[in-house]
């Protein structure tokens, strides 16, 4: 029995330090990137690293608030004068609804993200974050930005008149507000597996396999160093 226990604790440990280390070398290791057509001017984007979530900052500019208008009617405020960037994450219903802080992460929405959950994007917007801890800006051409912007409007499940569907999860703050999207959240595809993946499809060198924060910390370190 006693060597029933350590072998079970063995492959207990085990499963999530190799998680860790293949999604740190998963990250250091460069995908394959869509290529995209170079034109127009250069858009700055940014990331927004949170303890276990990154989510996109996207410059608040005309073009944004005619894409994402539709959250409007759901209470993100995009005309807001002070508002300057739209915050997007992909994420876990039931976990990403009701885990605004780590300090409030339970067993019970932990377990069905790790096994597999509906996914939703959450909205909301920020005042200027320059300075701000937690923030890398990437600088993608025009066309790298208009396909990104693609991918993440195709993220979104939509009703029959094409319309993308407000999810019926509460929201964070007065600024928030979630919506129902395609795929499936798990272990594997987690919501910076969905960033790395979003950015690899706009031609950014993301790493093969981000699950982690720390493995898009690496991505974006290893782009940094080959210029």
């Amino acid at each position: 029995m006693a060597r029933l226990f350590l072998r079970a604790l063995t492959v207990f440990l085990a499963v999530p330090f190799f998680y860790l280390v293949f999604g740190l070398f998963g990250g250091l290791i460069p995908g394959p990137i869509e290529h995209t057509s170079s034109y127009g001017r250069d858009v700055r984007i940014g990331l927004a690293r949170g303890p276990i979530h990154y989510d996109f900052l996207l410059p608040l500019n005309s073009d944004a608030r005619a894409r994402f208008g539709f959250a409007m009617e759901a209470g993100v405020p995009l005309l807001h004068p002070k508002a300057r960037w739209l915050v997007l994450g992909w994420g876990a219903a039931e976990f990403y609804a009701k885990t605004a802080a780590v300090g409030e992460i339970s067993v019970g929405p932990l377990a069905h993200a790790i096994t597999g959950d509906s996914a939703v994007l959450r909205l909301d917007v920020a005042r200027p974050v320059d300075g701000l801890p937690g923030i890398t800006f990437l600088t993608l051409t025009q066309g790298q930005y208009d396909a990104l912007l693609t991918q993440i409007e195709e993220s979104f499940a939509r009703d029959g008149d094409g319309a993308p569907i407000a999810a019926a999860l509460g929201s964070f703050g007065m600024t928030d507000a979630f919506f129902e999207a395609n795929g499936q959240f798990n272990i594997f595809y987690t919501c910076n597996t969905w960033i790395g993946a979003r950015l690899r499809g706009a031609g950014v060198p993301m790493g093969l396999w981000t699950p982690t924060p720390q493995s898009i910390d690496l991505s974006l370190w290893r782009i940094r160093i080959a210029g």
